[in-house]
């Protein structure tokens, strides 16, 4: 019974991953994700339904496309297998299937997120914007039928982690960008939702991941006043405390009594 549950989440993550590469690659450049379907870069021709399978088709293909035999880059299919396995992570983790859907779709965008700035070195108004105002809505419908989730701890962990992450922006600007303020606004509060101890976990994770970071830039002979893409960092936390977060916070509070 548990695979029969698990299969429709696997399916939907992988289907959601083909669309992140879409997102990924059109949103920094302002285009639409709707229309024109994916065409291959190298010779323009339209990617069939048959050759749009996520991972399948990249298996079948080898890597290439029909048409030019143009390589096609193995991040579309790690994207997509990526993907599932956290659509299926939140589905065995979390029970209810209305919290693990929303926080499944929480995680793709925080890969999207994470990709778009370490790239591009932004994370557009395009994906934080809708994403604060679909999972807010989520958050009020859940509740509304019911749902264990608090849309008032919801707020005060959207003002909590946004408003943490804009006076740092406002003291140190070329540390911190707006695009990551607003992306900590969307992580606080979904994980707010949840619970305090989510967005603690994510805050802490994303601070020691940043630093662990840091460190390694220095290590590979960076300098100092060399900035770094801010977003991942935030992204990672925010998809550990939507696996982790409630038994992390119970065993670090077991570390500090």
């Amino acid at each position: 019974m548990m695979l029969l549950e698990l299969i429709p989440f696997a399916a939907l993550g992988l289907a959601f991953g083909s669309f992140l590469t879409v997102l990924v690659y059109r949103l920094p450049r302002k285009e639409s994700i709707v229309a024109p379907r994916s065409r291959c870069p190298s010779c323009g021709n339209q990617i069939g339904a048959r050759d749009n399978v996520p991972v399948m088709s990249w298996l079948v293909l080898r890597g290439r496309c029909r048409h030019c035999d143009a390589h096609i880059s193995a991040e579309y299919p790690l994207v997509e297998a990526l993907t599932g396995a956290l659509f299926v992570g939140a589905a065995v983790i979390h029970r209810d299937v209305a919290v693990a859907g929303v926080l499944a779709a929480f995680m793709a965008v925080m890969v999207a997120a994470a990709m778009i700035d370490a790239r591009h070195r932004i994370i557009p108004n395009s994906l934080n914007v809708p994403s604060l105002m679909l999972f807010g809505a989520a958050v009020l419908a859940m509740w509304a039928f019911g749902g264990r989730v608090d849309p008032l701890r919801a707020l005060l962990g959207m003002l909590a982690y946004g408003g943490g992450l804009l006076l740092v922006a406002i003291i140190s600007p070329k540390g911190m960008g707006m695009g990551d303020v607003k992306l900590g606004a969307v992580i606080g509060l979904v994980l707010g939702a949840l619970g305090w101890e989510y967005v603690e976990i994510a805050m802490l994770a994303a601070v020691l991941a940043g630093g662990v970071g840091a460190v390694a830039v220095l290590a590979m002979g960076g300098s100092r006043k060399a900035t770094m893409p801010f977003g991942p960092y935030l992204a990672a936390g925010g998809v550990l405390s939507a696996l982790a977060g409630a038994p992390l916070a119970a065993w670090y509070a077991g570390l500090v009594r």
